[in-house]
């Protein structure tokens, strides 16, 4: 089974939420418009100040996606 990478966007400050939030419906855009069938989006409250927006994507997926959307960051799931 191909491994899955969780692709990180991070948003500091008081508006990190709603940031986030609005991050997270222009990653499921990009997911339909890609057909990322099995990709799934989220967005996750680390602190007050602090929220990631994410997008999973299978490991051969990783490379084109990073390069479109450039995430701050990426971690393999569990």
């Amino acid at each position: 089974m191909e491994k899955k990478i969780k692709l990180i966007w991070d948003f500091r400050g008081p508006d990190a939420q709603k940031i986030a939030e609005h991050h997270e419906i222009h990653l499921t855009d990009y997911k339909k418009a890609n057909n990322l069938n099995k990709s799934a989006t989220g967005v996750e409250i680390k602190s007050p100040l602090y929220t990631i927006a994410y997008l999973t994507v299978l490991q051969s997926e990783m490379p084109a996606v990073r390069d479109a959307l450039k995430p701050h960051r990426g971690e393999f799931c569990d």
